[in-house]
């Protein structure tokens, strides 16, 4: 296989992936509408290895199409992924502590790396709070980090607001502005 067709290849597996992905969200949604968003952006941000960004670019589609309004698809996004960090934050402030001083060790994290790790959350904390909305798996566990190393609830609470709203903005008007001038150019293109 030519070096062009082996990149083709992988670049419609992922295609094939992003695709099944949404194709497996897309029923929920249209079912469940906004409250199968809410569930799905919660457990995601409390830690649940859920596809988040797949079900806000197929909600924003349908958004489009007039499903539901995009302004209530941001707030219901906006809210539970908020509510889900600030669940996981509980979560690890309360139970991540004690788990980390006990089994710490297994993930190699000694006693000096848990107090340079709760330096950088006491020095960049709101920093490191809004950045990880934005990566996948560090959004997932973003709140029982922060929980777990004693980052002051306070701020932690305005750094994930700040965070949900950006995270919330660019995965539901994204898609939908984005799909929308696709959409015209295409129309317009094809006939």
């Amino acid at each position: 296989m030519s070096g062009a067709s082996a990149t083709e290849t992988k670049g419609n597996e992922r295609l094939e992936f992003v695709h099944d992905g949404a194709a497996f969200i897309e029923p929920y949604i249209r079912q469940y509408g906004l409250h199968a968003i809410l569930v799905i952006v919660y457990l995601e941000s409390l830690g649940a290895p859920l596809p988040g960004e797949s079900a806000l670019a197929t909600a924003s589609v349908l958004a489009i199409r007039g499903d539901f309004a995009i302004t209530n698809l941001f707030l219901v996004v906006w809210a539970a992924a908020v509510l889900g960090d600030c669940t996981g934050y509980a979560i690890g402030h309360f139970g991540g502590r004690p788990l980390l001083r006990r089994y710490g060790w297994i993930v190699k994290l000694t006693d000096e790396r848990q107090r340079n790790l709760e330096e950088l959350f006491e020095r960049r904390g709101p920093i490191i709070v809004v950045g990880a909305r934005f990566v996948v798996i560090l959004r997932q566990l973003n709140g029982l980090i922060a929980g777990s190393v004693g980052m002051h609830f306070q701020r932690f609470l305005i750094a994930n607001v700040v965070g949900g709203l950006l995270w919330a903005a660019v995965w539901t008007f994204g898609p939908y502005f984005l799909g929308g001038v696709i959409s015209a150019a295409w129309h317009q293109w094809v006939g």
